[in-house]
């Protein structure tokens, strides 16, 4: 008789490996609550008659139900338990270390599959492998843990992918939409510091990378704006440099025509927009 492994291959059915995790489970319990050596043999075989009479190949995790049955057949609940016990804790060493060789791949360069997945990640760079090798304790909890088995499944026959798996177990947003418009024109808050609504141009240019530095500190991946959002602060510094013009005339005495000091006006405003995208340009 054959047993299937959880590799999938195949091998000989092999009773003695059942009486031994039993022992091994047995000696955990108190001797008044311990199974003796004929009763387990007793499930020994009877796991092994179960599984020839089964009509098919049976794999590994089904003989260990019937290990559980057995044991708990015979009335040694606590030794049922700690089989039990121990069966989890194996398996989630098995599952642990999946995750070795990708690590192990990431410091080598040589993870294809994680460079193709962010192409704007260069994997050479140290900062980079840090970010990586984090990601991969994140994606063996957001598999293992995380997401229903029906999900996880399908994305490992390649159903659905499931993208970002690699952050998922932080909760971050992810490619934010920033919305501009309400930080600026009703103020937002900066590091605990109230950022009231920009008087200029190039201060909600400034104000803006500022509200992006923020976002991107506690998110993943991109973040759009819309720029159409600091359009209105155009007019706001074109009346306050008017401002500015008419009463730097009148301090010199001086009359212009409404022409003219549209024409100053419009030079000024046209230097403190480019300042401005050049500031977020920069940042």
């Amino acid at each position: 008789m054959k047993i299937v492994k959880r590799n999938g291959s195949e091998v000989t059915f092999d009773v003695s490996k059942i009486v031994s995790a039993i022992e091994r489970a047995n000696i955990t319990v108190p001797p008044e609550q311990r199974l003796t050596h004929q009763q387990i043999l007793d499930a020994g075989d009877a796991v092994e008659a179960e599984a020839l009479a089964c009509g098919h190949t049976v794999t590994v995790e089904e003989v260990q139900d019937m290990v559980e049955d057995q044991i708990m057949a015979k009335g040694a609940f606590s030794v049922a338990r700690n089989y039990i016990t121990y069966r989890y804790v194996q398996g989630l060493k098995r599952q642990n270390n999946t995750t070795d060789d990708k690590i192990l791949s990431l410091i080598e360069c040589n993870n294809e599959e994680v460079k193709q997945e962010n192409s704007n990640k260069n994997p050479t760079v140290n900062s980079v492998q840090r970010d990586y090798m984090a990601g991969e304790v994140s994606k063996d909890l957001t598999m293992r843990m995380l997401l229903p088995e029906d999900v996880v499944e399908a994305h490992n026959e390649g159903i659905i992918h499931f993208h970002d798996s690699d952050y998922y177990a932080q909760h971050m947003h992810n490619c934010d939409l920033v919305n501009l418009e309400d930080m600026l024109q009703n103020g937002t808050v900066i590091s605990g510091t109230l950022i009231e609504k920009p008087h200029s141009f190039s201060t909600a240019c400034n104000i803006a990378t500022q509200i992006i530095a923020q976002v991107a500190s506690s998110q993943y991946g991109g973040q759009s704006i819309s720029l159409t959002h600091l359009a209105p602060f155009v007019e706001v510094s074109r009346q306050k440099i008017r401002r500015e013009v008419l009463r730097e005339l009148a301090t010199l005495g001086v009359e212009a025509s409404e022409e003219k000091v549209s024409e100053v006006v419009e030079v000024r405003l046209l230097d403190e927009i480019r300042r401005g995208v050049q500031t977020i340009q920069y940042q």
